[in-house]
């Protein structure tokens, strides 16, 4: 066959095998996987167009980013050669190099080595694992610094289209907690999306005439959490901190009720601030450690993710499990959900997840506890969105999990923005007459 006539074949395949396949599909359907799969189709209207649109890239700005990043890994570089030359006498260290890190961390230094599925590995896990031995710390910190570095100029300086934009590939089903994906475009430019840090969004620009804003749910999935052990247990505790205005600072006084509280937030927060273990303070320990503990998180695993000492976390999860009770009795019910029939219902009875894994296993567990919070803050998220897109009262620019990026024309803003703030909100209706709005922050 011609190169024409295979491609006739592939296509046709493509057609027919997906129309078999959704007929062995539709007998299936609950009416909560109709829902699903109705509202899936609704957003390839949104998703269609922020991917055609794109976003108008400074090229400028984008320039003076990545050189200020390779000025940081010259900085970096520099003092890493010095510190592995003059410290071990390995001259002519490469730090990209596997073979030159194998030889430094496990010859040189002696630590003992870390395998992985039987092979040596320098592997981010493994660097996390070395940084714990003193002598291989500054070393440590230095590769992780420069990996990340690398990673930032790779997304800096990927591919953007002729007319200067930069695109991207949402994928509506791309994940199992029903949130997006997003990765290059179909003519292989641009990248993912979505989870970009401050400084690169700056490389980022509206249209002429447009600004541009950042609008993201407030605590979304603390929030639901909330809502959750309130539709469970009718506790309402976790979910009255949330909408108590500072969620951190509400939980740092249920945890530390003897600290010198004033009733006055402001004042409040700067108690919430004071030292509490090092240099952490009370409320750095709710932020950081109280969504990791919301979902199962242990101490060993908080530890490594948040840097911060086991010890801390030890002794802080009992204070926090004292004030919300309900953490505990939701983990218990996702255990025994998951036992009874493998199955994850959403608060907003839109979605559900069916678990393969383990039924009791550990990290069978966590992403249980993680499903609902992540695909309903995805539904609310979402459902905002579509009634953006269809009031036409600005334009899609990008989505990233809990914000969605607009531009709108500047002089009317004042108009504009109070109108979008409300078509984003999508309330949840609750048990016993409770119900969950989310409100958003906008930059």
């Amino acid at each position: 066959k011609t190169d024409t006539e295979k491609d006739w074949v592939y296509n046709g395949f493509d057609c027919c095998l997906t129309a078999e396949i959704l007929d062995k599909l539709l007998p299936q359907l609950d009416n909560i996987s109709t829902a699903t799969y109705a509202f899936s189709r609704e957003l390839q209207g949104p998703v269609l167009e922020m991917r055609l649109r794109g976003v108008l890239i400074d090229q400028v700005k984008k320039a003076e980013v990545v050189e200020a990043y390779y000025q940081k890994v010259d900085h970096l570089e520099t003092n890493l050669t010095r510190i592995v030359g003059e410290g071990t006498g390995f001259w002519g260290f490469n730090w990209r190099s596997n073979d030159d890190l194998k030889e430094l961390f496990y010859s040189r230094l002696a630590i003992p080595i870390i395998r992985k599925k039987g092979k040596i590995t320098t592997d981010r896990n493994a660097l996390e694992k070395l940084d714990a031995y003193l002598i291989a710390a500054p070393i440590v910190n230095h590769l992780i610094a420069l990996r990340e570095l690398g990673k930032k100029i790779s997304m800096l300086k990927t591919d953007i289209d002729p007319d200067g934009r930069f695109r991207t590939s949402y994928n509506i089903a791309g994940t199992s907690t029903y949130r997006f994906s997003s990765s290059a475009s179909e003519f292989g430019t641009g990248g993912n999306a979505q989870n970009i840090e401050d400084l690169l969004r700056q490389v980022f620009i509206p249209d002429p005439g447009m600004k541009m804003a950042y609008i993201d749910a407030r605590q979304i999935q603390s929030r639901i959490v909330g809502a959750i052990e309130w539709n469970l247990f009718q506790d309402g505790r976790y979910l009255d901190a949330c909408e108590g205005g500072d969620l951190h600072t509400a939980v740092a006084r249920l945890c530390w009720p003897k600290l010198p509280w004033t009733g006055e937030l402001a004042k409040d927060v700067h108690v919430a601030e004071s030292p509490y273990y090092r240099h952490y303070s009370y409320r750095f320990m709710c932020k950081k450690i109280g969504h990791g503990t919301n979902f199962g998180g242990k101490p060993p695993t908080i530890a490594a993710q948040a840097k911060i000492e086991i010890e801390a976390i030890q002794e802080f999860q009992p204070k926090y499990f004292l004030a919300f009770p309900a953490h505990l009795r939701w983990h218990e019910w996702v255990r025994n959900q998951l036992l009874d029939d493998g199955v994850i219902y959403s608060i907003t009875n839109s979605h559900k997840r069916q678990f393969w894994g383990r039924r009791d296993a550990d990290d069978t567990v966590r992403e249980a506890l993680a499903f609902d919070p992540q695909c309903t803050e995805a539904f609310i998220v979402n459902n905002g969105m579509l009634n953006v897109w269809r009031s036409r009262s600005c334009e899609l620019l990008m989505q990233n999990h809990d914000a969605v990026i607009v531009q709108y024309p500047e002089e009317r803003e004042d108009e504009l923005i109070p109108q979008i703030m409300k078509e984003l909100e999508h309330p949840v209706p609750l048990e016993h007459g409770r119900t969950l709005v989310v409100p958003y922050d906008v930059q």
